[in-house]
């Protein structure tokens, strides 16, 4: 099951559960849209692409599958993107598409 992380982890807005900003990569890196853009959709920790975190049902529909029996976490994960490191990953990868990295 998703973690559901509290923020972005490069600007650390928030990104509550709900949130339709919040983007995440395979290993569940979390970024707000407007940083994974800044970043051209490339995670900066893994190399792989993003797509919008799904939202976990605030309410009990089905068996407790619900924010109430299945919480996000509260751990922050803050590490602010190397931007410098970030250019050389783009100019190894930039061109390839998520699928084929």
């Amino acid at each position: 099951m998703l973690e559901l992380r509290p923020c972005c982890e490069n600007c650390a807005i928030l990104l509550p559960p709900e949130s339709g900003d919040a983007m995440i990569c395979t290993f569940e890196c979390t970024f707000c849209r407007a940083c994974v853009q800044k970043l051209s959709h490339i995670c900066p920790n893994c190399g792989g692409g993003f797509e919008s975190r799904p939202v976990r049902p605030a309410n009990n529909w089905r068996n407790g599958n619900y924010l109430g029996d299945h919480p996000a976490t509260s751990t922050v994960t803050h590490k602010p993107v190397d931007l410098e490191a970030h250019k050389i990953l783009l100019e190894a990868i930039g061109q390839t598409p998520p699928r084929s990295r």
